[in-house]
């Protein structure tokens, strides 16, 4: 027969331990969440015609255009290398994000749901 208001087998120094693990992961992802934030990654399209830098907090920072990318007759193929560089440096960010979050969680899933990538 358990003891009234115990755990049989010694849970309540196991579950003491679990929750320290789970409040240390829970700073380690918050200083991750952090750093990634304030990294920047930049992607360029069009064989370095245009480049487009985004920071972790999914805010594009910087855009930069060479001047033969500049065709006021084709205008569609600028945009179109402007939205490839964008997507390739959030994709960027994301790829980052999910490893630094895989590695602190040791891949298991649902634990980096929180965070802005």
């Amino acid at each position: 027969m358990a003891k009234r208001g115990g755990f049989p087998g010694g849970m309540p120094g196991n579950m003491n331990n679990l929750m320290k693990q789970a409040q240390r992961m829970q700073r380690q992802m918050e200083e991750t969440t952090k750093e990634l934030e304030e990294k920047q990654y930049t992607a360029s399209s069009g064989g370095g015609a245009v480049a487009v830098t985004v920071s972790g907090k999914k805010e594009v920072v910087a855009v930069k255009l060479s001047e033969e990318v500049v065709d006021p007759d084709d205008i569609e193929m600028l945009q179109d290398l402007i939205v490839a560089a964008t997507n390739e440096a959030f994709r960027q960010a994301e790829e980052e994000s999910s490893a630094a979050m895989a590695k602190l969680t040791g891949g298991i899933g649902g634990l980096g749901g929180g965070f802005p990538f």
